[in-house]
């Protein structure tokens, strides 16, 4: 019997291809395939409704674990402990088990209400959504305290005395409030399956989600300068140590109560209605300019030193849109262009010319360009959105949309209202670099 006997070679496996074996060659420019530009939006048209989800989840008797078993998770058999001579941590305490975290997770779903809780009351205080009164008088609070510090160190004794005079009251109460005692505790936890213990589960979601997104950002945004991986990190090092020093002489000149007290009213004064109703019409026209801007700061200091020592150009793209009804509702998509008309993404002004140098069209997932021999796309960056429209005259919109009527015709920076019924258009630019690779 062979070595290789016992194998058997399923049924789907494919052969593959002697490298030796000659390739067939092409006698057009090489294909570049990249992937089309992201749009993560969702668009609808003002005037029609918007289905939006209910609020309240169904009450479902929800068994959190069956649904780890149903993921499919491998747990790991646990490895004995290790009696050690340190003291005991909490890696070395519980391995890892189903059981285990089933029961933790169900207990701490049933109670980090409190934690959202507090989060929203904040977030409230934070955009004025609980009144003018409300929120300055938390303003007010912040601002005496920046006038005497000192009263800090009464704050944990406030709000120790003040739950315990309310606990008091509600022990101690007169004949007349007895019958509003509560027969259950005070702050019961959410018990499994109820709508509150599903608007935990949504919190513990977008907090796993807003740790995660922020460990990227900074471990991909921030590390990199910190650790000496891209030119900029011998700037920031000058950068700090001047401004360290400098910080250090100017330091006993500084009003620190004043800079305090400005520094902690601004976030009031930002989420304030009026604010975030005006300040984009005065900053509109240079927030796209100057987003743009700090977009290829970024992006520049990404590029390798291959991209420096060559020569760049920009490719563009244009992506179109279809006012129509798609899915139920009014609104913006590919799918409702005509046959017969330009499709979702064209490479020329006209939006007519095709992707494809043969003619041929491409709705697949993929775009495909026919760079010239020795080009390449950046490949530290992406497709950046045109948002200040500098291939025409007029402004866009803040997403970089010019609005046109239902024959591509009559550009407009905002979809006239008469548009929705009669059909509109819309089309913006993408840019991409491309640079030449000595190497290929």
């Amino acid at each position: 019997m062979g070595e290789t006997d016992y194998i058997s070679i399923p049924s789907c496996a494919t052969k593959i291809e002697d490298s030796a074996s000659p390739r067939p060659s092409s006698k057009h420019s090489p294909k570049v395939a990249t992937a089309p530009p992201s749009s993560n939006y969702t668009s609808v048209s003002p005037s029609a409704p918007q289905q939006l989800p209910p609020t309240t989840p169904t009450k479902v008797p929800f068994n959190i674990a069956s649904a780890i078993l149903a993921s499919g998770i491998a747990i790991p058999s646990p490895s004995p402990k290790v009696p050690r001579k340190q003291p005991g941590l909490l890696s070395t305490k519980e391995p890892l088990s189903l059981p285990i975290t089933t029961a933790n997770f169900r207990k701490f779903a049933a109670k980090s209400g409190p934690v959202f809780w507090l989060q929203d009351r904040i977030e409230e205080i934070l955009t004025w959504k609980k009144g003018w009164k409300v929120t300055t008088a938390w303003m007010s609070a912040y601002a005496f305290l920046c006038f005497f510090p000192r009263c800090f160190l009464l704050v944990p004794h406030t709000i120790l005395l003040y739950i315990l005079i309310s606990a008091h009251s509600s022990r101690n109460p007169t004949p007349s409030r007895l019958s509003e005692i509560p027969a259950d505790p005070p702050y019961p936890h959410a018990a499994e399956g109820s709508p509150e213990w599903f608007s935990n589960l949504q919190g513990i979601q977008n907090l796993m989600g807003v740790v995660s997104d922020t460990h990227d950002a900074i471990l991909y945004n921030v590390v990199p300068h910190l650790t000496f991986s891209t030119p900029a990190s011998y700037t920031l090092l000058a950068f700090t140590f001047l401004s360290f020093f400098g910080l250090l002489l100017i330091l006993p000149f500084i009003p620190l109560r004043l800079t305090f007290l400005v520094g902690g009213l601004a976030p009031f004064a930002m989420n304030h209605p009026l604010t975030q109703a005006y300040l984009p019409i005065i900053l509109g026209p240079h927030m796209k300019k100057w987003h743009m801007q700090l977009t290829r700061f970024v992006d520049d200091d990404r590029l390798e030193d291959k991209h420096w020592n060559s020569e760049l150009r920009v490719v563009e793209l244009w992506e179109n849109e279809r006012l129509g009804v798609y899915g139920g509702t009014q609104g913006w998509s590919k799918a409702n262009l005509g046959p017969d008309e330009r499709k979702g993404w064209t490479r020329g002004r006209d939006g007519w010319s095709q992707v494809h140098e043969d003619g041929t069209e491409d709705v697949s997932s993929n775009l495909t360009f026919s760079l010239e021999p020795g080009w390449a796309f950046v490949e530290t960056e992406d497709w950046r959105k045109d948002l200040e429209a500098s291939w025409i005259e007029i402004d866009s919109d803040p997403d970089g949309w010019i609005y046109t009527d239902n024959s591509w015709q009559s550009p407009q920076s905002v979809m006239p209202s008469e548009w929705a019924n009669i059909g509109a258009t819309r089309r913006r630019r993408w840019i991409r670099r491309i640079y030449r690779d000595s190497s290929s």
